[in-house]
């Protein structure tokens, strides 16, 4: 997998100093608890890397979704974090300037009113489907 690049302007504001991002960002995965066991956080210039067990190959996307969409990040590594094998189709779109869920569920699935797939899909990300942020990445599930 590896890689996953974010915009560093854009996100959940969580750390004022570099000093303590990596705990933050810990912390905030944590918090919504997405199924990675003994993971370790580390920062530095804006590049995350989370190293544990992710229960799921979802449970993987979430995390690397919780800690890009932070003010700061601007990219997320997981070459360390080990993973089951992505079985379900899952597209990233960043949310541009005027995007609703109602939207980008039409785009995607033809029908504006699935857009609640979107929002379960994100959960962790998206606390309210009526905000949202461009800038920000998103899962879309595809099947």
């Amino acid at each position: 997998m590896g890689l996953f690049d974010f915009v560093k302007e854009i996100g959940r504001k969580l750390f004022n100093r570099e000093e303590e991002a990596a705990e933050k960002i810990k912390k905030h995965i944590e918090e919504s608890n997405p199924g990675i066991e003994d993971m370790q956080v580390t920062f530095s210039k804006g590049v995350v890397s989370i190293t544990g067990r992710a229960t799921s190959a979802e449970a993987m996307e979430k995390a690397v979704l919780m800690a890009g969409n932070v003010q700061g990040v601007s990219e997320v590594n997981i070459d360390q974090l080990q993973a089951p094998p992505v079985k379900a189709k899952v597209e990233y779109y960043v949310i541009k300037k005027g995007d609703t869920l109602s939207a980008i569920a039409k785009q995607f699935y033809g029908k504006p009113n699935d857009y609640p797939k979107i929002f379960e899909a994100n959960r962790e990300v998206i606390k309210n489907p009526d905000l949202i942020f461009p800038g920000q990445k998103i899962r879309i599930p595809l099947e």
